[in-house]
Protein backbone atom coordinates (compact mmCIF):
# COMPACT_ATOMS: atom_id res chain seq x y z
CA UNK A 1 0.00 0.00 0.00
CA UNK A 2 2.84 1.96 0.45
CA UNK A 3 4.54 1.96 -2.56
CA UNK A 4 1.29 1.84 -4.12
CA UNK A 5 0.32 5.01 -2.23
CA UNK A 6 3.37 6.76 -3.52
CA UNK A 7 3.73 6.04 -6.66
CA UNK A 8 -0.27 6.82 -7.71
CA UNK A 9 0.53 10.36 -5.62
CA UNK A 10 3.28 10.98 -7.82
CA UNK A 11 0.98 9.99 -10.83
CA UNK A 12 -1.53 12.58 -9.40
CA UNK A 13 1.09 15.52 -9.05
CA UNK A 14 2.58 14.59 -12.70
CA UNK A 15 -1.33 15.00 -14.11
CA UNK A 16 -1.65 18.20 -11.52
CA UNK A 17 2.01 19.39 -12.93
CA UNK A 18 0.61 19.11 -16.90
CA UNK A 19 -1.75 22.26 -16.91
CA UNK A 20 0.56 24.52 -14.40
CA UNK A 21 3.72 23.67 -16.66
CA UNK A 22 1.57 24.73 -19.84
CA UNK A 23 0.79 27.74 -18.27
CA UNK A 24 4.30 28.71 -17.25
CA UNK A 25 5.11 27.62 -21.08
CA UNK A 26 2.67 30.57 -22.28
CA UNK A 27 3.99 32.95 -20.01
CA UNK A 28 7.52 32.58 -20.70
CA UNK A 29 6.64 32.03 -24.15
CA UNK A 30 5.55 35.45 -24.60
CA UNK A 31 8.94 36.90 -23.13
CA UNK A 32 11.38 34.77 -25.01
CA UNK A 33 10.42 33.32 -28.44
CA UNK A 34 13.89 31.75 -28.82
CA UNK A 35 14.27 27.54 -30.30
CA UNK A 36 15.90 27.39 -26.66
CA UNK A 37 12.89 28.22 -25.25
CA UNK A 38 10.94 25.77 -26.75
CA UNK A 39 13.08 23.00 -26.87
CA UNK A 40 12.59 23.64 -22.92
CA UNK A 41 9.26 23.39 -22.76
CA UNK A 42 9.17 20.36 -25.00
CA UNK A 43 11.39 18.32 -22.98
CA UNK A 44 10.00 19.36 -19.74
CA UNK A 45 6.42 17.87 -20.54
CA UNK A 46 7.99 15.14 -22.54
CA UNK A 47 9.35 14.10 -18.15
CA UNK A 48 5.78 15.07 -17.31
CA UNK A 49 4.63 12.76 -19.32
CA UNK A 50 7.30 9.93 -19.13
CA UNK A 51 6.76 10.20 -15.20
CA UNK A 52 2.79 10.37 -15.46
CA UNK A 53 2.92 7.16 -17.13
CA UNK A 54 5.38 5.03 -15.77
CA UNK A 55 3.72 6.14 -11.98
CA UNK A 56 0.94 4.97 -13.65
CA UNK A 57 1.72 1.67 -15.10
CA UNK A 58 3.91 0.49 -11.83
CA UNK A 59 1.57 1.87 -9.22
CA UNK A 60 -1.04 0.15 -10.53
CA UNK A 61 0.91 -2.77 -10.70
CA UNK A 62 1.79 -2.73 -7.19
CA UNK A 63 -1.97 -2.07 -6.06
CA UNK A 64 -3.29 -4.94 -7.76
CA UNK A 65 -0.79 -7.53 -6.46
CA UNK A 66 -1.31 -5.93 -3.26
CA UNK A 67 -5.19 -6.66 -3.72
CA UNK A 68 -5.81 -9.82 -4.89
CA UNK A 69 -2.78 -10.97 -2.55
CA UNK A 70 -5.05 -9.47 0.54
CA UNK A 71 -7.88 -11.14 -1.30
CA UNK A 72 -6.54 -14.41 -0.83
CA UNK A 73 -5.53 -14.31 2.33
CA UNK A 74 -8.55 -12.99 3.53
CA UNK A 75 -10.59 -16.16 1.67
CA UNK A 76 -8.33 -18.17 3.29
CA UNK A 77 -8.42 -16.93 6.75
CA UNK A 78 -12.51 -17.22 6.26
CA UNK A 79 -11.88 -20.96 5.37
CA UNK A 80 -9.32 -21.95 8.20
CA UNK A 81 -12.08 -20.82 10.47
CA UNK A 82 -15.03 -22.81 8.69
CA UNK A 83 -12.80 -25.40 8.98
CA UNK A 84 -11.72 -25.28 12.29
CA UNK A 85 -12.42 -28.53 14.35
CA UNK A 86 -14.29 -26.78 17.06
CA UNK A 87 -17.44 -25.24 15.43
CA UNK A 88 -17.70 -22.05 15.63
CA UNK A 89 -20.70 -20.10 17.22
CA UNK A 90 -22.01 -17.99 14.29
CA UNK A 91 -25.69 -17.83 12.88
CA UNK A 92 -24.70 -18.65 9.43
CA UNK A 93 -25.18 -21.22 6.61
CA UNK A 94 -22.63 -22.99 5.05
CA UNK A 95 -23.97 -20.85 1.80
CA UNK A 96 -23.57 -17.90 3.55
CA UNK A 97 -20.01 -18.90 4.38
CA UNK A 98 -19.35 -19.21 0.82
CA UNK A 99 -20.32 -15.87 0.17
CA UNK A 100 -18.17 -14.32 2.34
CA UNK A 101 -15.17 -16.33 1.54
CA UNK A 102 -15.74 -14.98 -1.80
CA UNK A 103 -17.43 -11.95 -2.81
CA UNK A 104 -17.39 -10.17 1.06
CA UNK A 105 -13.18 -10.87 1.24
CA UNK A 106 -13.05 -9.73 -2.40
CA UNK A 107 -14.72 -6.44 -1.44
CA UNK A 108 -12.86 -6.25 1.64
CA UNK A 109 -9.80 -6.41 0.05
CA UNK A 110 -10.64 -3.46 -2.20
CA UNK A 111 -9.76 -1.42 0.72
CA UNK A 112 -6.37 -1.92 -0.65
CA UNK A 113 -6.46 -0.17 -3.78
CA UNK A 114 -9.38 2.66 -2.34
CA UNK A 115 -7.03 3.98 0.16
CA UNK A 116 -3.92 4.79 -2.05
CA UNK A 117 -6.48 6.17 -4.68
CA UNK A 118 -7.96 8.15 -2.19
CA UNK A 119 -4.57 9.67 -0.87
CA UNK A 120 -3.28 10.07 -4.55
CA UNK A 121 -6.74 12.13 -5.62
CA UNK A 122 -6.18 14.13 -2.29
CA UNK A 123 -3.06 15.28 -3.76
CA UNK A 124 -3.92 16.39 -6.88
CA UNK A 125 -6.96 18.57 -5.53
CA UNK A 126 -3.89 19.93 -2.62
CA UNK A 127 -1.23 20.59 -5.91
CA UNK A 128 -3.84 21.90 -7.53
CA UNK A 129 -5.41 24.37 -4.81
CA UNK A 130 -2.08 25.81 -3.80
CA UNK A 131 -1.16 26.21 -7.94
CA UNK A 132 -4.68 28.50 -8.15
CA UNK A 133 -3.99 29.91 -4.90
CA UNK A 134 -0.44 30.95 -5.78
CA UNK A 135 -2.01 32.92 -9.03
CA UNK A 136 -4.72 34.23 -6.81
CA UNK A 137 -6.52 33.43 -3.36
CA UNK A 138 -9.82 33.20 -4.49
CA UNK A 139 -9.16 30.73 -7.27
CA UNK A 140 -7.77 28.12 -4.24
CA UNK A 141 -10.21 28.86 -1.78
CA UNK A 142 -12.68 28.13 -4.14
CA UNK A 143 -11.35 24.92 -5.03
CA UNK A 144 -11.03 24.07 -1.73
CA UNK A 145 -13.91 24.84 -0.51
CA UNK A 146 -15.74 23.30 -3.24
CA UNK A 147 -14.30 19.73 -2.58
CA UNK A 148 -15.19 19.74 1.24
CA UNK A 149 -19.18 20.64 0.13
CA UNK A 150 -18.68 17.83 -2.43
CA UNK A 151 -17.75 15.52 -0.04
CA UNK A 152 -19.71 16.41 2.64
CA UNK A 153 -22.81 15.43 0.22
CA UNK A 154 -21.27 12.66 -0.50
CA UNK A 155 -20.50 11.31 2.60
CA UNK A 156 -24.44 11.11 3.52
CA UNK A 157 -25.18 9.26 0.58
CA UNK A 158 -22.40 7.22 0.66
CA UNK A 159 -23.90 6.19 4.07
CA UNK A 160 -27.28 5.23 2.70
CA UNK A 161 -25.15 2.76 0.02
CA UNK A 162 -23.29 1.34 2.64
CA UNK A 163 -26.12 0.28 4.59
CA UNK A 164 -28.41 -0.99 1.58
CA UNK A 165 -24.33 -2.45 0.27
CA UNK A 166 -24.71 -4.92 3.66
CA UNK A 167 -28.59 -5.65 3.18
CA UNK A 168 -28.33 -6.60 0.03
CA UNK A 169 -24.66 -9.03 0.81
CA UNK A 170 -27.51 -10.50 3.55
CA UNK A 171 -29.66 -11.43 0.80
CA UNK A 172 -27.43 -12.69 -1.63
CA UNK A 173 -25.81 -14.85 1.18
CA UNK A 174 -29.47 -16.11 2.00
CA UNK A 175 -29.86 -17.27 -1.50
CA UNK A 176 -26.47 -18.58 -1.75
CA UNK A 177 -27.80 -20.87 1.02
CA UNK A 178 -30.40 -21.58 -0.12
CA UNK A 179 -29.48 -22.98 -3.53
CA UNK A 180 -26.55 -25.11 -1.26
CA UNK A 181 -29.74 -26.71 0.91
CA UNK A 182 -31.58 -27.39 -2.40
CA UNK A 183 -28.57 -28.87 -3.75
CA UNK A 184 -28.16 -31.73 -0.38
CA UNK A 185 -31.65 -32.30 -0.78
CA UNK A 186 -32.75 -32.44 -4.37
CA UNK A 187 -32.73 -36.02 -4.78
CA UNK A 188 -34.99 -36.49 -1.67
CA UNK A 189 -37.21 -33.56 -2.71
CA UNK A 190 -38.19 -34.98 -6.49
CA UNK A 191 -38.22 -38.60 -4.32
CA UNK A 192 -41.82 -36.95 -2.73
CA UNK A 193 -42.87 -33.99 -5.41
CA UNK A 194 -41.42 -31.27 -3.15
CA UNK A 195 -39.31 -30.02 -5.89
CA UNK A 196 -41.66 -27.12 -7.34
CA UNK A 197 -41.88 -25.60 -4.08
CA UNK A 198 -38.63 -25.76 -2.77
CA UNK A 199 -37.99 -24.08 -6.35
CA UNK A 200 -40.83 -21.24 -5.64
CA UNK A 201 -39.35 -20.65 -2.31
CA UNK A 202 -35.57 -20.04 -4.24
CA UNK A 203 -37.21 -17.69 -6.76
CA UNK A 204 -38.98 -15.81 -3.63
CA UNK A 205 -35.61 -15.65 -1.55
CA UNK A 206 -33.93 -14.76 -4.94
CA UNK A 207 -36.53 -12.09 -6.06
CA UNK A 208 -35.68 -10.44 -2.37
CA UNK A 209 -31.47 -9.98 -3.34
CA UNK A 210 -32.63 -9.15 -6.95
CA UNK A 211 -35.29 -6.62 -5.90
CA UNK A 212 -32.40 -5.22 -3.19
CA UNK A 213 -29.57 -5.71 -5.68
CA UNK A 214 -31.94 -2.93 -8.30
CA UNK A 215 -32.36 -0.66 -4.69
CA UNK A 216 -28.37 -0.69 -4.71
CA UNK A 217 -27.86 0.00 -8.11
CA UNK A 218 -30.73 3.14 -7.96
CA UNK A 219 -28.33 4.39 -5.11
CA UNK A 220 -25.10 3.83 -6.71
CA UNK A 221 -26.73 5.62 -9.72
CA UNK A 222 -27.87 8.85 -7.76
CA UNK A 223 -24.63 9.21 -6.10
CA UNK A 224 -22.31 8.64 -9.18
CA UNK A 225 -25.06 11.20 -11.28
CA UNK A 226 -24.34 13.68 -8.44
CA UNK A 227 -20.38 13.51 -7.86
CA UNK A 228 -20.58 14.04 -11.22
CA UNK A 229 -23.14 17.03 -11.46
CA UNK A 230 -21.23 18.97 -8.57
CA UNK A 231 -17.65 18.32 -9.81
CA UNK A 232 -19.04 19.72 -13.01
CA UNK A 233 -20.29 23.09 -11.07
CA UNK A 234 -16.85 22.94 -9.17
CA UNK A 235 -14.58 23.25 -12.79
CA UNK A 236 -16.82 25.45 -14.20
CA UNK A 237 -16.93 28.41 -11.24
CA UNK A 238 -13.28 27.45 -11.41
CA UNK A 239 -13.00 28.12 -15.57
CA UNK A 240 -15.55 31.32 -15.27
CA UNK A 241 -14.07 32.95 -11.65
CA UNK A 242 -10.28 32.38 -13.63
CA UNK A 243 -11.28 34.19 -16.69
CA UNK A 244 -13.09 36.95 -15.02
CA UNK A 245 -9.15 37.80 -12.71
CA UNK A 246 -8.15 37.30 -16.02
CA UNK A 247 -10.54 40.09 -18.18
CA UNK A 248 -10.15 42.38 -14.79
CA UNK A 249 -6.63 41.69 -15.14
CA UNK A 250 -5.72 40.32 -11.87
CA UNK A 251 -4.13 37.20 -13.10
CA UNK A 252 -1.89 36.63 -16.64
CA UNK A 253 -2.93 34.91 -19.53
CA UNK A 254 -0.54 31.99 -18.59
CA UNK A 255 -2.04 31.94 -15.18
CA UNK A 256 -5.87 31.80 -17.01
CA UNK A 257 -4.10 29.06 -18.81
CA UNK A 258 -2.95 26.96 -15.88
CA UNK A 259 -6.44 27.68 -14.17
CA UNK A 260 -8.54 26.82 -17.29
CA UNK A 261 -5.73 23.40 -17.61
CA UNK A 262 -6.24 22.64 -13.99
CA UNK A 263 -10.67 23.10 -14.17
CA UNK A 264 -10.80 20.52 -16.91
CA UNK A 265 -8.17 18.34 -14.99
CA UNK A 266 -9.46 18.47 -11.37
CA UNK A 267 -13.05 16.70 -12.08
CA UNK A 268 -10.94 13.13 -12.44
CA UNK A 269 -9.21 13.44 -9.00
CA UNK A 270 -12.37 14.65 -7.68
CA UNK A 271 -14.07 11.82 -9.26
CA UNK A 272 -12.06 9.54 -7.93
CA UNK A 273 -11.83 11.41 -4.34
CA UNK A 274 -15.67 11.63 -4.08
CA UNK A 275 -16.38 7.94 -5.75
CA UNK A 276 -13.99 6.74 -2.74
CA UNK A 277 -16.26 6.79 0.57
CA UNK A 278 -18.89 4.37 -1.12
CA UNK A 279 -16.44 2.19 -1.51
CA UNK A 280 -15.05 2.60 1.77
CA UNK A 281 -18.43 1.76 2.99
CA UNK A 282 -19.02 -1.27 0.85
CA UNK A 283 -15.45 -2.65 2.04
CA UNK A 284 -16.96 -1.96 5.85
CA UNK A 285 -20.01 -3.77 5.25
CA UNK A 286 -18.08 -6.78 3.55
CA UNK A 287 -15.75 -6.67 6.70
CA UNK A 288 -18.64 -6.71 9.07
CA UNK A 289 -19.68 -9.66 7.40
CA UNK A 290 -16.27 -11.24 7.44
CA UNK A 291 -16.03 -10.43 11.52
CA UNK A 292 -19.14 -12.23 11.75
CA UNK A 293 -16.72 -15.44 10.87
CA UNK A 294 -13.77 -14.55 12.01
CA UNK A 295 -14.05 -13.02 15.54
CA UNK A 296 -16.82 -15.62 16.25
CA UNK A 297 -15.81 -17.78 19.42
CA UNK A 298 -15.50 -21.50 19.87
CA UNK A 299 -18.53 -23.27 21.05
CA UNK A 300 -16.16 -25.16 23.29
CA UNK A 301 -12.27 -25.10 24.61
CA UNK A 302 -11.37 -28.31 24.72
CA UNK A 303 -8.40 -29.26 26.87
CA UNK A 304 -5.05 -30.34 26.14
CA UNK A 305 -5.14 -33.91 26.93
CA UNK A 306 -4.28 -37.89 25.12
CA UNK A 307 -6.39 -40.18 25.72
CA UNK A 308 -4.90 -43.52 27.33
CA UNK A 309 -5.45 -46.95 26.24
CA UNK A 310 -9.31 -47.80 27.99
CA UNK A 311 -12.57 -48.43 25.95
CA UNK A 312 -15.61 -45.76 25.19
CA UNK A 313 -17.53 -44.80 28.73
CA UNK A 314 -20.93 -42.90 28.80
CA UNK A 315 -21.94 -42.05 32.17
CA UNK A 316 -25.14 -40.29 32.69
CA UNK A 317 -25.66 -38.11 29.88
CA UNK A 318 -28.55 -36.20 29.63
CA UNK A 319 -29.42 -34.52 26.38
CA UNK A 320 -32.19 -34.16 24.32
CA UNK A 321 -33.88 -37.64 24.30
CA UNK A 322 -31.17 -39.33 26.82
CA UNK A 323 -32.32 -39.32 30.45
CA UNK A 324 -29.03 -40.35 32.32
CA UNK A 325 -27.68 -42.94 29.37
CA UNK A 326 -24.57 -45.16 30.78
CA UNK A 327 -22.59 -47.47 29.05
CA UNK A 328 -19.16 -48.86 28.38
CA UNK A 329 -17.46 -50.29 25.71
CA UNK A 330 -14.24 -52.40 26.48
CA UNK A 331 -11.47 -52.37 24.61
CA UNK A 332 -11.57 -54.45 22.00
CA UNK A 333 -15.35 -55.21 21.95
CA UNK A 334 -17.93 -55.14 19.17
CA UNK A 335 -20.86 -53.81 20.80
CA UNK A 336 -24.62 -52.85 18.54
CA UNK A 337 -26.81 -50.07 20.50
CA UNK A 338 -30.52 -50.46 19.28
CA UNK A 339 -32.52 -47.50 20.03
CA UNK A 340 -36.30 -47.50 20.09
CA UNK A 341 -36.52 -44.00 19.12
CA UNK A 342 -34.16 -42.79 16.12
CA UNK A 343 -34.18 -39.43 17.96
CA UNK A 344 -31.56 -41.29 20.74
CA UNK A 345 -29.27 -42.55 18.41
CA UNK A 346 -28.99 -39.52 16.64
CA UNK A 347 -28.69 -37.36 19.90
CA UNK A 348 -26.28 -40.04 21.02
CA UNK A 349 -24.10 -39.56 17.69
CA UNK A 350 -24.00 -36.11 18.05
CA UNK A 351 -22.62 -36.40 21.54
CA UNK A 352 -20.05 -38.89 20.88
CA UNK A 353 -18.90 -36.97 17.41
CA UNK A 354 -18.14 -34.05 19.78
CA UNK A 355 -20.71 -31.91 18.20
CA UNK A 356 -22.36 -30.75 20.89
CA UNK A 357 -19.94 -29.48 23.47
CA UNK A 358 -19.19 -31.21 26.83
CA UNK A 359 -20.61 -27.90 28.67
CA UNK A 360 -24.18 -28.17 27.04
CA UNK A 361 -24.69 -31.74 28.22
CA UNK A 362 -24.89 -33.17 31.90
CA UNK A 363 -22.82 -36.52 32.64
CA UNK A 364 -19.20 -37.29 31.13
CA UNK A 365 -18.33 -39.13 28.14
CA UNK A 366 -14.79 -40.59 28.69
CA UNK A 367 -12.28 -41.96 25.78
CA UNK A 368 -9.48 -43.70 27.03
CA UNK A 369 -10.44 -43.46 30.60
CA UNK A 370 -10.28 -39.31 30.31
CA UNK A 371 -13.25 -37.30 29.99
CA UNK A 372 -13.49 -35.88 26.52
CA UNK A 373 -13.86 -32.21 27.64
CA UNK A 374 -10.47 -32.55 29.08
CA UNK A 375 -8.52 -33.96 25.47
CA UNK A 376 -7.36 -31.96 22.82
CA UNK A 377 -9.19 -32.02 19.46
CA UNK A 378 -6.91 -33.43 17.91
CA UNK A 379 -6.48 -36.27 20.23
CA UNK A 380 -10.33 -37.27 20.46
CA UNK A 381 -10.38 -37.33 16.38
CA UNK A 382 -7.39 -39.50 16.60
CA UNK A 383 -8.44 -42.38 18.93
CA UNK A 384 -12.32 -41.79 18.26
CA UNK A 385 -14.26 -41.70 14.91
CA UNK A 386 -17.87 -41.15 14.58
CA UNK A 387 -19.48 -42.34 11.18
CA UNK A 388 -22.62 -40.24 10.84
CA UNK A 389 -25.99 -41.97 9.20
CA UNK A 390 -25.13 -39.11 6.21
CA UNK A 391 -21.81 -39.24 5.19
CA UNK A 392 -20.93 -36.35 2.86
CA UNK A 393 -19.17 -37.50 -0.59
CA UNK A 394 -17.18 -35.32 -2.55
CA UNK A 395 -15.67 -34.74 -5.61
CA UNK A 396 -12.88 -36.88 -6.70
CA UNK A 397 -12.52 -40.49 -7.10
CA UNK A 398 -13.07 -43.41 -4.84
CA UNK A 399 -10.33 -43.85 -3.51
CA UNK A 400 -10.01 -40.05 -2.57
CA UNK A 401 -13.53 -40.39 -0.83
CA UNK A 402 -11.90 -43.65 1.11
CA UNK A 403 -8.66 -42.52 1.55
CA UNK A 404 -8.28 -38.51 1.40
CA UNK A 405 -4.74 -38.19 2.93
CA UNK A 406 -3.54 -40.95 0.70
CA UNK A 407 -1.83 -42.60 3.62
CA UNK A 408 -4.18 -45.45 4.38
CA UNK A 409 -2.78 -48.91 4.62
CA UNK A 410 -6.08 -50.55 4.92
CA UNK A 411 -7.98 -49.49 1.88
CA UNK A 412 -8.80 -52.88 0.06
CA UNK A 413 -9.92 -54.54 3.59
CA UNK A 414 -12.53 -51.98 3.74
CA UNK A 415 -13.41 -51.85 0.43
CA UNK A 416 -14.19 -55.74 0.69
CA UNK A 417 -15.77 -55.34 4.30
CA UNK A 418 -18.33 -52.81 3.19
CA UNK A 419 -19.06 -54.49 -0.15
CA UNK A 420 -17.82 -51.86 -2.26
CA UNK A 421 -16.11 -54.49 -4.89
CA UNK A 422 -18.98 -54.78 -7.10
CA UNK A 423 -18.81 -50.53 -7.19
CA UNK A 424 -14.79 -50.97 -7.75
CA UNK A 425 -15.56 -53.81 -10.34
CA UNK A 426 -18.85 -52.03 -12.18
CA UNK A 427 -16.21 -49.54 -13.80
CA UNK A 428 -12.73 -50.00 -15.55
CA UNK A 429 -11.01 -46.90 -13.92
CA UNK A 430 -11.46 -49.16 -10.46
CA UNK A 431 -11.19 -47.27 -7.33
CA UNK A 432 -9.91 -44.37 -9.30
CA UNK A 433 -13.60 -43.92 -10.84
CA UNK A 434 -14.45 -40.57 -10.56
CA UNK A 435 -17.14 -39.28 -8.17
CA UNK A 436 -19.48 -36.28 -8.88
CA UNK A 437 -20.02 -33.61 -6.11
CA UNK A 438 -22.14 -35.51 -3.21
CA UNK A 439 -21.59 -38.67 -4.91
CA UNK A 440 -24.34 -37.81 -7.61
CA UNK A 441 -23.54 -40.34 -10.25
CA UNK A 442 -23.87 -43.21 -7.02
CA UNK A 443 -27.00 -44.71 -5.61
CA UNK A 444 -28.17 -44.52 -2.13
CA UNK A 445 -26.70 -47.80 -1.11
CA UNK A 446 -23.38 -46.88 -2.47
CA UNK A 447 -22.74 -43.59 -0.98
CA UNK A 448 -23.68 -45.59 2.43
CA UNK A 449 -21.31 -48.46 1.90
CA UNK A 450 -18.28 -45.44 0.41
CA UNK A 451 -18.75 -44.08 3.51
CA UNK A 452 -18.20 -47.14 5.79
CA UNK A 453 -15.28 -48.12 3.51
CA UNK A 454 -13.95 -44.38 4.20
CA UNK A 455 -14.52 -45.03 7.91
CA UNK A 456 -12.74 -48.47 8.34
CA UNK A 457 -9.80 -47.21 6.66
CA UNK A 458 -9.19 -44.84 9.06
CA UNK A 459 -8.92 -48.02 11.43
CA UNK A 460 -9.11 -45.73 14.07
CA UNK A 461 -8.83 -46.98 17.85
CA UNK A 462 -12.26 -46.55 18.39
CA UNK A 463 -15.44 -46.74 15.69
CA UNK A 464 -18.54 -45.37 16.14
CA UNK A 465 -21.27 -46.21 13.03
CA UNK A 466 -24.77 -44.80 12.98
CA UNK A 467 -26.77 -47.01 10.84
CA UNK A 468 -24.49 -47.75 8.53
CA UNK A 469 -26.56 -50.20 6.29
CA UNK A 470 -29.74 -48.57 6.09
CA UNK A 471 -29.55 -48.36 2.36
CA UNK A 472 -28.59 -51.47 1.01
CA UNK A 473 -30.50 -54.68 0.85
CA UNK A 474 -30.36 -57.99 3.80
CA UNK A 475 -28.08 -59.84 1.64
CA UNK A 476 -25.51 -56.93 1.09
CA UNK A 477 -25.71 -56.39 4.85
CA UNK A 478 -25.55 -59.79 6.53
CA UNK A 479 -22.11 -59.42 4.38
CA UNK A 480 -21.46 -56.52 5.38
CA UNK A 481 -21.64 -57.25 9.43
CA UNK A 482 -19.69 -60.12 9.21
CA UNK A 483 -16.72 -58.68 7.86
CA UNK A 484 -17.41 -55.13 9.74
CA UNK A 485 -17.41 -57.70 12.77
CA UNK A 486 -13.70 -59.50 11.58
CA UNK A 487 -12.44 -56.36 10.21
CA UNK A 488 -12.70 -54.69 13.38
CA UNK A 489 -11.67 -57.69 15.85
CA UNK A 490 -9.81 -56.49 19.03
CA UNK A 491 -10.91 -53.10 17.89
CA UNK A 492 -13.49 -51.58 20.10
CA UNK A 493 -16.74 -50.72 17.94
CA UNK A 494 -20.13 -49.34 18.45
CA UNK A 495 -22.86 -49.82 16.11
CA UNK A 496 -26.29 -47.84 16.83
CA UNK A 497 -28.60 -49.83 14.30
CA UNK A 498 -31.57 -51.34 14.46
CA UNK A 499 -30.17 -53.62 11.87
CA UNK A 500 -30.73 -57.40 12.91
CA UNK A 501 -27.50 -58.76 10.87
CA UNK A 502 -24.86 -56.17 12.64
CA UNK A 503 -27.39 -56.79 16.11
CA UNK A 504 -26.50 -60.53 15.51
CA UNK A 505 -22.51 -60.02 14.89
CA UNK A 506 -22.57 -57.73 18.07
CA UNK A 507 -20.70 -59.60 21.07
CA UNK A 508 -23.58 -58.04 23.27
CA UNK A 509 -26.77 -55.35 22.59
CA UNK A 510 -27.78 -52.43 24.18
CA UNK A 511 -31.34 -51.51 24.31
CA UNK A 512 -32.17 -47.86 25.01
CA UNK A 513 -35.60 -47.06 25.79
CA UNK A 514 -36.99 -43.46 26.78
CA UNK A 515 -33.43 -42.75 26.61
CA UNK A 516 -31.64 -45.09 29.17
CA UNK A 517 -30.04 -48.74 28.63
CA UNK A 518 -33.36 -51.25 29.74
CA UNK A 519 -31.61 -54.13 28.75
CA UNK A 520 -28.11 -56.05 27.67
CA UNK A 521 -27.44 -59.59 25.89
CA UNK A 522 -26.85 -60.81 22.60
CA UNK A 523 -29.02 -60.75 19.87
CA UNK A 524 -30.26 -63.71 19.56
CA UNK A 525 -31.36 -64.12 23.61
CA UNK A 526 -32.82 -60.70 23.54
CA UNK A 527 -35.43 -62.10 20.85
CA UNK A 528 -35.77 -65.25 22.95
CA UNK A 529 -37.01 -63.14 25.68
CA UNK A 530 -38.11 -59.75 24.77
CA UNK A 531 -40.49 -59.44 22.72
CA UNK A 532 -40.52 -55.74 22.62
CA UNK A 533 -37.23 -56.15 21.60
CA UNK A 534 -38.14 -58.57 18.69
CA UNK A 535 -40.90 -56.16 17.34
CA UNK A 536 -38.49 -53.06 17.29
CA UNK A 537 -35.85 -55.16 15.40
CA UNK A 538 -37.45 -58.46 13.69
CA UNK A 539 -37.52 -57.88 9.85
Amino acid sequence: MAAGTLLMGLYQAGETAFPIALGMIVEHTMQDRSPGALALSVAALAVIITTVSLSWRFGMRVLQKANTTEAHRWRVRVADHGLQPVARDMDLKSGEVLTIATEDADQTADIIEVVPLLISSLVAVVVAAVALGLADLRLGLLVIVGTVAILSVLSVMSKTIGSRTKEQQARVARAGAKVADLISGLRPLHGFGGNHAAFGSYRRVSGEARQQAVTVAAANGAYAGTALALNAVLAAAVTLTAGWLAFEGRITIGELVMAVGLAQFIMEPLRLFSEMPKYVMMARASAERMALVTAAPPVAEPGTGRPGTGGLEVDGVHHGTLRGLKFHVAPGEFVALAAYRPRAAADLAAVLAVQVPPQEYEGVVRVGGQPIAELSVEAVRAHLLVNPSQAEIFAGTLRSNIDPAGTGTAVEEAVAASMLTDVVALHREGLDYGVRDRGANLSGGQRQRLSLARALAADSEILVLHDPTTAVDAVTEQLIARQVAELRRGRTTLVITSSPALLDAADRVLVVDEGIVTAEDTHRNLLAADPEYTRAVAR
